[in-house]
């Protein structure tokens, strides 16, 4: 059952400044709170539909350009390794140091996206991750604690941008052309990936120095920064549900997460998405390394001893990557939208499809790389296709179930436990047990593939648990989903019941 609204919001006749208030006690029973249903603010004019998709292809621009960093070092990784001389759980510190900065601002950043103008918000948080991202490209070999500190500081733009964005468009559109919407939010985030990857290697092996790879992505963010000031809106929250009025919420901050706890669609697709952040983090941040590491052990290649390194694995991943993301997203979209009229409750279970269709491409690629690179590669393929299905609808999953006033604050819950216990945490478990294994004999190429191979069989069996996380979800997600709808529509009664009752 879709929210009712058509596309961007409506201009409003005049003499509809009269407000609709509903009342509702806040409670720890799983209630709203105090809810009032407004006109656009001042300078909240209602958009055309012109508008409205200028406006997204702006986030998505920057959307890419926020993958497109964040797996930039992943593609030099090799030389970054031998320019520090470090080893595989301390390179793992740079992805970490990132995603635990990103989680830690995530809450503070939904809290104000909830209450702040959310536009304004993220140009701040985004001018840092700029500046901060050209600071890291000039560190010197002897400051390696510099450049993790720097990449620290990059999860601020991040927090910022990837917390509010998904709202923006959340209450620009409704129902299928929401779907789409956030499809092509989504799609860049494979595609982004993979082209970090092949930006990084291209520009390392053009320029002979990895650090000219870190200056492209602030030049390219500054002419999106001025496209956002110019041409994304700042709409009122849930305008789309309410054609163009918006809904105002009065809730403390322990009350919106106590709303969300209650919210068993929520906490269930969240557990779902945090096991896919663990095993997509650990593929992301070790793949190239392990495929090159996978060469050597076959006699195919020498041992990287001196840079630079030969990142041609780093290249040929990410053009799988960015591949396999747009005909998974392509795929997952299509699914979405011919299935749900029939069936009900499909986007959990396309998730859980995924999350347990990827595992035996995930083994068999972790098994073959010894033997066959180029069948690897066709099951890394199939593998985040299957993955990549996901993504288009774990981002309108928490759309169409959270209540509009909260969607800031619920994205940036669920990106704080995703990022933590997901993508923070594989890079450096995956480096420490790698590590560990090697240690038996450090010397031998051979083995360090073996050890990192041995420590990739974590990914098959994280994604189990991610696929029956999305089978529970698919048990809540339809009273969820019309229980977030009735709100938006204003057609709750004066005490609504707990989420998830009939």
């Amino acid at each position: 059952m879709e929210a009712r609204g058509s596309g961007a919001p409506e201009e409003e006749e005049e003499g509809a400044g009269q407000r609709d208030r509903v009342s509702l006690a806040s409670s720890s029973s799983g209630r709203y709170g105090s809810i009032e249903s407004t006109t656009p603010l001042v300078g909240d004019a209602a958009l055309s539909t012109r508008q409205s998709y200028l406006a997204v292809a702006v986030l998505c621009y920057l959307n890419l350009l926020n993958f497109m960093d964040r797996y930039t070092i992943a593609g030099v990784l090799l030389n970054i390794q031998k320019f520090f001389d470090i080893n595989d759980s301390t390179s793992g510190l740079l992805q970490t140091v990132f995603i635990f900065s990103f989680i830690l601002l995530a809450p503070l950043f939904g809290y104000l996206g909830d209450r702040y103008n959310r536009k304004w918000i993220m140009i701040g948080g985004l001018s840092v991750w700029l500046v901060m991202t050209l600071c890291g490209s000039f560190v010197n070999k002897k400051y390696f604690w510099v450049l993790v500190l720097m990449r620290a500081l990059v999860g601020t733009g991040e927090a910022s941008y990837s917390t509010i964005a998904p709202t923006i468009i959340g209450d620009m559109f409704s129902g299928g052309r929401r779907t789409i919407a956030i499809s092509l939010f989504y799609v860049v985030l494979p595609v982004g990936s993979g082209l970090g990857y092949i930006m990084g290697s291209t520009i390392a092996t053009a320029t002979g120095d990895w650090r000219w790879a870190l200056r492209v992505c602030p030049v390219l963010g500054t002419v999106g920064v001025v496209l956002l000031v110019f041409l994304c809106p700042n709409p009122p929250r849930g305008a789309s549900e309410t054609r163009g009025q918006g809904v105002a919420g009065r809730s403390s901050y322990l009350e919106d997460i106590k709303y969300l706890l209650k919210n068993k669609s929520f906490v269930w697709s969240s557990l779902g998405i945090t096991s896919m952040s663990f095993v997509t983090g650990a593929l992301a941040f070790w793949a190239p390394t392990f495929l090159s590491r996978a060469q050597v052990a076959q006699g195919s290649r020498q041992p990287c001893l001196a840079e630079p390194c030969d990142t041609s694995d780093s290249f040929i991943f990410g053009a799988v990557t960015v591949a396999s993301g747009i005909f998974g997203v392509g795929l997952g979209t299509l699914l979405t939208r011919g299935l749900i009229g029939r069936v009900p409750h499909v986007d959990p279970l396309i998730c859980a499809v995924g999350m347990l269709g990827c595992i035996p491409c995930l083994l068999a690629a972790i098994f073959l790389a010894a033997r066959s690179i180029p069948v690897t590669y066709v099951f890394v393929f199939l593998g985040e296709t299957l993955l990549s299905l996901n993504w288009p609808i774990m981002g309108d999953i928490v759309l169409y179930v959270v209540v509009p006033t909260r969607r800031a604050t619920a994205i940036a819950l669920q990106i704080m436990v995703c990022h933590l216990l997901g993508d923070a945490a594989s890079p450096y478990i995956i480096g420490v047990i790698s590590d560990s294994l090697s240690a038996y004999d450090p010397d031998s190429p051979q083995w360090r593939f073996h050890s990192l191979q041995y420590s990739f069989l974590l990914c098959p069996a994280v994604a189990v648990l991610g696929g029956v996380f999305y089978l529970v979800n698919a048990l809540y997600i339809t009273r969820d989903k019309m229980a977030a709808q009735r709100f938006s529509e204003g057609e709750q009664p004066t005490v609504l019941p707990k989420l998830g009752s009939p």
